[in-house]
Formats: structure tokens, sequence, C-alpha cells
């Protein structure tokens, strides 16, 4: 009688070498993400990491699509290259800006080809490999799928059948898993633990594979622990209704793109000082929710009072959340009579700013698609010839005007040699490539402070009460001028690391003026999501939210961050979110938060009202 594996040796045969397969691709795959062979090893090798749940994750999408095709390992041809091509881009992005791969990236991926043409001149032999490789890759899966699948065995109808039965369900189930708000027994003992607060340690933890599966289900925003009618309506506010001055301001926002001192670099030495209109107006610094990107989260926490710490890891809410009118400042004063305008010079789609801006309540929206031709200065268009768009606009308006206009002069790569006609220079041992960046960098500050200055300049020759906000994005990425000059140890900093080191890296300068009364000081570091209430306050405007809730929040927590919250006295409190019990301000604005953008809208009459019945709308 023919033994087991004689009569069945075929089949095991071809489930061993897809298991190896799988155990291979998932260890080519680590060992690209990690840059570590060692880090490897070990997670291979820690009975508490889920490597061999990985491997069973990806032999059974192999058997999956074996079924779909119809031959013998026909998915290996497919999953491998896609795997390893998304290891490759989780490489280069955690290299450059010290986050992983994450499945909403590739909402903004026509940004990222947008801005191609800026990386190529900084980097051209990066450039030229990534086309290379990816111009090999596209011919290698060509020639595979013509050439290698035709080699491959075809499958039995019944082979297919086992394969199809085996692989679907298991994998239904294991995305039932993913929902990493809820516990699962299963997953716990697949060691597969959901560390969203901290997605480096997700990754390292997890895996590229599972972390990245896990981030899946990010766009789903879970109710905060007691959210309902009864804990909204027990919030208070101490101001109850709006309030407006008798003379309503006009109120400008400025934010510049990647503005910072460039002066805190260590043994670099910059003459003439590239700031002086900002130092000299001081109001205190902006604590950025990013590090050298992600600009769209920092507006969204500007504009709205709300706080990125109280959603998902790695989401944009430009992209994922926004999808209907909300409560921003723009609206709030458009409701109040004001003219409401934004001013980006370029597509109106990067970062889906033209939906989301008619949604926060812009009337206009002035992008490079309907914009006069601005100088440029460098690559891009020039500081200078913002600032006089700005003018020009707000000179045209007859009511009173709310503005927010978002430079893009200093937008990183900084190539050396960016301006032939540089104003400044730099004094440093650094190597040559790395002074050259800096000066570049540099340059564009003192054309960003230049634009203030014109800006302030023209505001005091008004008779309307002007107030202009000018406060910076993020840390630009400078990248090997950090390590060179020894402001950092990588390309970015960490997520998660001491007050003293996140305020290094956070920070950037605040400017709040007005033309009666100057600047405003001592303001100290805050949240951009503060920026709305401090403005409101300015200009005696009285709001349950923003002068309300927000301002009492402001005196408990100036800074906001999911990793910490910084006291009033400047006290740290690290990996809030984790704790049992969350300080009762904070708990507060996160029910607000959520009750406004995802809940039941029980607050909204009360801290966000309707437009007051005396007030006309704009013609």
């Amino acid at each position: 009688m023919p033994s087991f594996f004689t009569r069945h040796g075929d089949k095991i045969i071809s489930v061993a070498l897809t298991l190896f397969i799988a155990a291979a691709l998932v260890f080519v795959v680590e060992l690209t993400v990690r840059g570590s062979f060692q880090a490897t090893l070990d997670f291979f090798r820690q009975p508490f990491r889920p490597s061999w749940a990985t491997v069973a994750l990806i032999a059974l999408l192999f058997w999956l699509l074996d079924a779909v095709f119809g031959r013998a390992h026909n998915g290996v041809l497919i999953v491998a290259p896609l795997l390893l091509l998304l290891a490759v881009v989780n490489h280069q992005k955690a290299f450059y800006l010290g986050d992983p791969l994450y499945p909403t990236d590739f909402l903004y991926s026509r940004q990222i080809i947008e801005l191609l043409p800026l990386l190529v001149r900084d980097r051209p032999w990066t450039a030229a490999g990534i086309v290379l490789g990816i111009t090999v890759l596209i011919a290698a899966l060509v020639w595979g799928w013509r050439t290698l699948r035709r080699r491959l065995p075809r499958l039995k109808p019944r082979a297919r059948l086992w394969r199809l039965a085996a692989a679907l369900p298991a994998l239904l189930f294991f995305g039932s898993l993913m929902d990493y708000a809820s516990f699962s027994w299963v997953r716990d003992r697949l060691q597969i633990v959901p560390m969203m607060w901290d997605q480096r340690e997700n990754y390292a933890s997890n895996g590229f594979a599972i972390a990245f599966a896990l981030n899946v289900p990010m766009a789903k925003v879970s109710a905060p622990v007691g959210y309902d009618e009864k804990a909204i309506q027990a919030i208070q506010s101490p101001v109850h209704g709006v309030t407006m001055p008798g003379e309503r301001p006009d109120i400008i926002m400025v934010m510049s793109e990647s503005f910072w001192d460039p002066t805190r670099l260590p043994n670099v030495s910059i003459s003439p000082d590239p700031m002086p209109t900002v130092r000299a107006n001081s109001s205190g610094y902006s604590f950025s929710p990013e590090f050298g990107g992600m600009t769209a989260n920092v507006e969204f926490e500007a504009l709205t009072g709300f706080s990125n710490a109280f959603l998902p890891y790695g989401s944009i809410p430009y992209q994922q959340y926004i999808r209907a009118p909300m409560p921003t400042l723009a609206n709030f004063l458009k409701q109040e009579g004001y003219e409401t305008r934004a001013v980006h010079p370029f597509a109106g789609w990067f970062w889906n700013r033209k939906p989301v801006y008619e949604a926060f309540g812009f009337e206009h929206f002035s992008s490079e698609e309907n914009l006069p031709y601005l100088e440029k200065r460098g690559p891009l268009a020039s500081d200078a010839a913002l600032t006089e768009q700005i003018i020009k606009e707000a000179d045209a308006t007859r009511a009173p005007l709310f503005m927010f206009a978002v430079s893009l002069q200093n937008h990183g790569p900084y190539e050396p040699g960016r301006y032939w006609d540089a104003t400044h220079t730099v004094s440093t041992d650094i190597p040559e490539k790395s002074m050259q960046s800096v000066l570049s960098y540099a340059e564009g500050v003192s054309d960003a402070d230049k634009g203030l200055a014109r800006l302030m300049e023209w505001a005091k020759s008004r008779d309307r009460r002007t107030i202009i906000a000018f406060f910076g994005d993020h840390l630009p990425p400078l990248g090997q001028p950090y390590i060179d000059t020894g402001y950092l140890k990588d390309m970015v900093p960490p997520k998660r690391e001491p007050l003293k080191d996140l305020l290094q890296h956070r920070e950037t300068p605040l400017v709040v003026w007005s033309n009666r009364d100057g600047p405003i000081q001592n303001i100290g570091t805050v949240s951009p999501a503060y920026l709305p209430s401090i403005l409101l306050g300015e200009a005696g405007i009285k709001h349950p939210y923003y002068t309300g809730v927000l301002s009492e929040m402001r005196k408990r927590f100036p800074v906001v961050d999911r990793h910490v919250l910084m006291g009033a006295d400047g006290s740290e409190t690290a990996d809030w979110s984790r704790a049992k019990e969350v300080a009762p301000d904070v708990s507060r604005l996160r029910l607000l938060q959520y009750d406004a953008m995802f809940g039941k809208k029980f607050g909204t009459d009360r801290f966000f009202p309707k437009p007051r019945q005396d007030v006309l709308p704009l013609g």
C-alpha cells in the first residue's frame, strides 16, 4: 500500500515550498525596513514577535492568488514585488521623515509626484537610482509574468478549490482581527499587539506587513470612553454665547513654510541675522505637531482649534475626515459678517485644500489655478510676491476680513546654490554641501521675514485695526546638516522624547501683532490649536468654545501632543493618552472635538452657535 508521502508528496512539497518562499520574503522585507541583519534575526527568534504569523499570512495570500490565477506559486509573482516595493518606500520615508509608511500615505501620492522636480534638483543621483530601480522592477515583472508564469504548473480544479477553501476564510478571519480598537483573544495569542500610540514601535514589534494592515482601519475614529449626550451637556463654558466688538478688526494669518530659526544650529554663524523682524516682535513659539512635513496637519489645528492628538496616529484630517462643513475659525467669522479668504500659490488640489477650504468656510481661495503670475525666487513663488497678493486682496475688501495665507518659497529640499544672489553668509566647519544647504535655507527664512516686515509696514498705514499672526508650520527637512552640526543624531528626531528635546525639535517662531498695539508678548509655547483662541481674544471677540473652553484648556496645558502634555508651569506629562485617567480638561476637549467632527453634534448649538440674526450675509 502506498505510503502517505507517496500519495501526497507533491502536495507536501508544494506547501513546504510556499512556506519557505513566504519566510524568505518576510525576512527580506524586514531586512529592508529595519536596515539591520541582527534586528531582523531578532524579529524571527524572539517568541513574542508575530514573525511566523506574518509568514503564515503571506503563504495564505500566495495560495489565494494561486487559486484565482490557476497556477502554483503565481501569487509569488504578484505579492513579492509589491511587498518589496512597499518596504523600500517605507525605508525611504522613515529615513527622511521619521515615520513608517501608512496606508493613508497613498491618499497624497499625487502631492509627492508634484514635488519630485524639487527632490531631483536636490538629489539627482538618488532620483536616477530610483527611476532605474523602478524600470528594472517593471521589466522584471513583465518578464516574469510572460515567461516564468508559463512554466508554473497548472492547478487542477480540485487543487484550486482546496487552496481557496483554506486561504479565503483564514484571510477574512485575519482581517477581522485588524480592528485595533477592540480586544482580540486570537490576536493576542498570535503575539500581535497594536501599538497605535507609537508607530515606530508598532512596526518594529509587529513587523511591516502586520503593522501596515493594522493601520488600514485608521479612517475609523472610535468614540472616547464616556461619550454620550449627558457627558457633553455636563461640559460648561465660562463664555455663554457670542459677543462681537464694536470695531471688527481684520485678521490675517500667515503660515510660513518651514519657518524656523536657523541660528539654533550649533557651531553655525549666519550673517546678517536672517529674521530680525520676527525676533524683534516675538510673541512666543508654536509647538508643531509635525517635523519636516505634513503641513496640512498643522493647518488643521490652526484653523479649527482641534488637536491631532485626539486623532489616530498617522492620520491626515484633510484627506480622511473632512467631507462636510464643520466648526472652524473661518466658518464662525463668516457667520459674523467677515469675508473669508485663503491664499496659497500652489495647486488647489494639493493636500485636498480646495474642498477642505470650502468646508471650512472660506468664500474665496486663491491658488495656482486662479492667481496671476507670482514672481519666483528660486524654483517657487516668492514670499515677496505672496505678500503683495495678500495686500492686494485685503485692500479690495470692504467687509471685515479673515485671511489665511500659506507660503511656498522656502519648501524643501534646500539644494546648494538655490539662490544665485544670496545676501547672507554662513560660517561653520561642517562639509561644504551641508553649509550651502544651510545658506539656501537661511536665505529663504530672510525672505519670509522681509515679507512679514512688508505686511506690518502696510498694516501700520491702515485706519482699520489689523491683527497679523505669523508662524512656521514645522522645522525644515534639512536632513544631513542636522547631523553634521550635531543638532540631531539622525535626519529626523524621535516622535517620543523628553519635553526639553521636543521643544527644540518642534518649536517654530510665533508673532501675533496688531497695528494698534504692536506684538502680543509672553504667549509662550503653544500648540497651533490655540491660535483661534489667541486671535479672537486679541480681537475682543468672545466665543463659547474658542475663548471659553479652549482658553481655559490653554491655561492648564498650553501644549497638547499625542505623546506629551506640557503644563502651564512647564511640567511634563508623558504618555498621557495611555493612562487610565486623563486630566478632566483634556477629556472635555477630546469629547467636544469628537462630538463636532464625528459624533451626534450634541454640543453644537451651545459651543458653536448659529449665526446671529442681525448680521446680514455678504453679497
